[in-house]
C-alpha cells in the first residue's frame, strides 16, 4: 500500500507548499495552508437563483475521486459516493460501528482523512478537559474562565467543537467541577472523559469537507452527528463514538436586492449555516432590512432553529423562520451536494423546512426572506407577590394578561416571559420583553391599557418599562438578555396551546387553572406569546401544524439538586413528563410541543412534533436516507433506533451504542 504517492495526487488542488509523506506516515496537514483534495466547480452551476458561497464551490467529485483510485491508494474508496449497494445487501443491519469494532477506521485511515480535508479534523477533547488531569492539559486559569462563563455565557459554549446545551443526556462526564453531579460523580473525585460526546469532528470550512465525512461515515456505518451552536433541549448533536460535523465556521452572508422564483419576488439574505442570530440580524440592519429569527442570540439561525421550525419575535407578523426560506444548499446522505427549493428537490425543500435538525441532510447555506425595516416598541415588567400584591392578586393579574390574548395576537405582537415559584405560595412574573412589532410607544400602550386596567381594580399597579426603536435590530438587542446554558440538573417540555382553549369559556378556565397548577406545584415556566399563520405568501411546509393554531407556546423546566441520587432525578424528571405536562396535554388534545425545546422522551413525539406532517416526512427520509446516516434523538425515523443504555431509569443515553430497534 503506497502512500508515498498521495502527495501527488493532491499536487493538482492544494495551495502551493510541500505535503512530506512517506511508505509509513501520512504527515498531518496544516489547516492554515492546505486545501483539500477537491475541485473548484464554477459558481453559477447551483439550481438557486443566488450563486454558491465561496466554501460552496469546494467540492468532492467523481474525477477527483477517480484520480486518486486510479493511483491504487488504500483506503480512499472508503471515500466515495454512494452507488446504493450498500442498501442493496443490506449491510448494517445492527448496529453503529463504535470504537474498537472491526470497521472503526484505523490511525492510518483517520490521518488520510485528516490530509484530504486540509487539516479539519480534530480528536475531541471535553471542553472542561482543563480543569482535570485526564488529559494532561490542565490549566488552572482556562479552568477558571470556563467555571466562571460555563452556564451564563452561551457564546462561550458554541465555539467548541462538542459542547451542547443538554449535558445530562450525554452524561455530563466532563464539567467544571462545581457543576459535576453527584448521581454520576462527586465533583471532588470525578474523572474528565469524553462521554457521550463524538470521537472525531470536522471543522467545516468548505463542502468537500461535508462530503468526505459523509461518504466515510456511511460507508464505515459509523455514528454520524451534526453540530452547529449546540442548543437543542434532545442532545441532538451529541454522540458516542460518532464523527461530527461541525458547521460553526461556515458565517459567509450574501444580500440580495432582488430575488425572483416562481412565488418570491423581493430582498432576500443567503446565510451560512454557522451565521447565529446577532450576525444575522446586524447583516439585516446593514443592508436596512428585517429577517425573521430567533430570540437567543447564539442560537445557529440557519441550523437546527429553522430545520425544526423556529419561532420568532417576528413571528406573529411573518411567521415561522422555516416559512423564510426560499433554497437550501445540502450535502444527502449519499454525499453529493443538491440544491433545494421552491422549484428544485421540493420535496426535499419541503421536509428541511420544519421536518427538524441532523435529519436530512447537512445544510451549508439557506437563502431566506428578507422585509422592510421596521419600528418596534418593547415594554417589560416584574411583578411579585409580596407585601403589597397576594397570591389570589398574582393569579388575577396573571389571568387577565392570558385572557387579553385574542387581542393583543391579532395585532402581531410576542411575549417572552418566565414565571417562577418562590416558595411559601410567592411567585414571580418577569415579562422580558414584550415586543410591539410596526408600533409606537403610544399604540402599545393604548393596546395593553385594558390589561392593566384590570389589573389596577386587582389592587395590582406596576409602572412597566417601554422603550421604543426605528429598527428591529436595537429592539431584540435591548429586550433580550443572553441566554443561559444548561447545566445538567434540569429536565424540560414544552407544550403549544391552541387559540381555541380562547373560544370556550370553560376550556379557557381548564386550560388556565392546569398552567397555574404546574407554577404552584413547583415547575419553572419559559412562556412565548406567538401566534404563526400562514402570510405573506409563505407557503406550506412540515413545520408543525400545531403552530399555526397555537397562541402561546410554553416551556416547563424542574431543577434538582445536583447532588441528587439516580432515583430521586428519575422521580423528578418521570413528575414533569407524565404528571405536569401531561395537564397540559389533556387541556390541549391533538396539539403539539416544539421539538426543538422539549422534552428528551415527549410521549407519542411523532405526533407532538409534526402532527398530520409525520408520515410524509418519514417517506422523504426513507428517499433520501434508507440508510438511516442521519440520525438525532427524536428525529424523522428516529424510532428505527435505540440507544443500548439508559440512564436515570428511562433516558436513552447518549453515552451508549446507537443500534437499530
Amino acid at each position: 500500500m503506497r502512500y508515498s504517492t498521495v502527495a501527488a495526487a493532491l499536487l493538482p488542488f492544494v495551495a502551493a507548499q510541500t505535503i512530506v509523506v512517506d511508505d509509513n506516515t501520512v504527515v498531518e496537514a496544516n489547516n492554515d495552508t492546505v486545501a483539500p483534495a477537491v475541485a473548484q466547480v464554477a459558481a453559477t452551476t447551483t439550481d438557486a437563483p443566488v450563486e454558491y458561497f465561496p466554501d460552496e464551490t469546494l467540492q468532492l467529485t467523481d474525477d477527483i475521486l477517480a484520480n486518486l483510485t486510479d493511483l491504487q491508494l488504500s483506503n480512499i474508496s472508503l471515500f466515495s459516493f454512494d452507488n446504493g449497494t450498500l442498501s442493496k445487501r443490506g449491510l448494517f443491519d445492527g448496529c453503529k460501528t463504535y470504537p474498537g469494532d472491526l470497521l472503526w477506521p484505523s490511525n492510518l485511515t483517520w490521518k488520510v482523512f485528516n490530509l484530504l480535508t486540509g487539516g479539519a479534523l480534530i480528536k475531541t477533547t471535553p471542553y472542561a478537559s482543563p480543569c482535570y488531569d485526564d488529559y494532561g492539559n490542565y490549566d488552572a486559569a482556562k479552568c477558571a474562565y470556563l467555571t466562571n462563563n460555563w452556564s451564563n455565557n452561551s457564546y462561550l459554549q458554541t465555539e467548541d467543537p462538542t459542547a451542547i446545551n443538554s449535558i445530562l443526556f450525554q452524561g455530563a462526564t466532563c464539567v467544571p467541577q462545581e457543576y459535576a453531579l453527584g448521581a454520576i460523580g462527586s465533583g471532588a473525585t470525578k474523572k474528565c472523559e469524553l462521554g457521550g460526546s463524538p470521537a472525531y469532528s470536522v471543522a467545516a470550512t468548505n463542502v468537500a469537507q461535508i462530503q468526505l465525512a459523509v461518504n466515510l461515515a456511511r460507508n464505515l456505518n459509523l455514528r454520524l452527528v451534526i453540530k452547529n451552536t449546540g442548543h437543542d433541549f434532545g442532545g441532538k448533536s451529541t454522540g458516542a463514538g460518532a464523527l461530527n460535523i461541525w458547521t460553526h465556521k461556515l458565517k459567509n452572508v450574501k444580500f440580495v436586492q432582488n430575488y425572483r422564483d416562481t412565488t418570491y419576488n423581493g430582498p432576500a439574505l443567503k446565510l451560512g449555516s454557522g451565521i447565529q442570530a446577532y450576525e444575522v440580524y446586524a447583516a439585516a440592519r446593514q443592508y436596512g432590512v428585517t429577517v425573521v429569527g430567533g430570540e437567543g442570540r447564539s442560537v445557529g439561525v440557519t441550523g437546527g432553529y429553522i430545520a425544526g421550525g423556529g419561532h420568532s419575535p417576528l413571528s406573529s407578523v411573518y411567521g415561522m423562520a422555516a416559512d423564510q426560506a426560499l433554497a437550501y444548499e445540502v450535502v444527502t446522505a449519499d454525499g453529493r451536494f443538491v440544491t433545494a427549493s421552491r422549484t428544485v428537490n421540493t420535496d426535499l425543500f419541503w421536509a428541511l423546512s420544519g421536518g427538524g435538525g441532523s435529519t436530512f441532510g447537512v445544510v451549508t447555506s439557506v437563502t431566506v426572506k428578507a422585509y422592510p425595516k421596521l419600528p418596534v416598541t418593547i415594554m417589560s415588567w416584574t411583578l411579585m407577590t409580596g407585601s403589597t400584591i397576594s397570591a389570589d392578586q398574582f393569579w388575577g393579574a396573571v389571568r387577565a394578561y392570558f385572557a387579553s390574548f385574542p387581542t393583543i395576537r391579532a395585532a402581531g405582537t410576542y411575549e417572552y416571559w418566565n414565571m417562577v415559584p418562590l416558595g411559601n405560595n410567592g411567585f414571580i412574573f418577569n415579562m422580558q420583553p414584550f415586543f410591539f412589532p410596526n408600533m409606537t410607544t403610544a399604540q402599545a400602550q393604548a393596546l395593553v391599557a385594558p390589561m392593566f386596567a384590570q389589573w389596577k381594580a386587582l389592587g395590582v399597579d406596576i409602572e412597566p418599562t417601554y422603550q421604543s426603536f426605528d429598527n428591529y435590530y436595537d429592539a431584540w438587542n435591548a429586550g433580550f438578555p443572553l441566554e443561559s446554558w444548561g447545566t445538567g440538573n434540569i429536565r424540560q417540555g414544552s407544550r403549544l396551546f391552541p387559540k381555541k382553549n380562547w373560544a370556550d369559556a370553560a376550556l379557557f378556565n381548564q386550560t388556565f387553572e392546569a398552567y397555574k397548577s404546574v407554577v404552584e406545584d413547583g415547575g419553572f415556566i419559559v412562556g412565548v406569546g406567538i401566534q404563526a399563520p400562514l402570510s405573506h405568501g409563505n407557503i406550506a411546509n412540515s413545520v408543525n401544524p400545531a403552530w399555526r393554531e397555537a397562541y402561546f407556546h410554553a416551556i416547563l423546566a424542574t431543577i434538582f439538586d445536583a447532588d441528587a441520587d439516580a432515583a430521586t432525578v428519575q422521580a423528578v424528571g418521570d413528575k414533569l413528563t407524565f404528571d405536569w405536562v401531561q395537564r397540559w396535554r389533556d387541556v390541549t388534545p391533538g396539539s403539539g410541543a416544539y421539538l426543538s425545546e422539549s422534552d428528551y422522551i415527549e410521549p407519542n413525539f411523532t405526533q407532538s412534533f409534526w402532527g398530520s406532517n409525520y408520515a410524509r416526512l418519514y417517506q422523504i427520509k426513507q428517499q433520501y436516507d434508507p440508510l438511516g446516516v442521519f440520525y438525532a434523538q427524536n428525529a424523522v425515523g428516529s424510532e428505527n433506533w435505540k440507544m443500548s443504555e439508559f440512564i436515570y431509569g428511562n433516558l436513552p443515553s447518549q453515552n451508549s451504542k446507537l443500534c437499530r430497534a
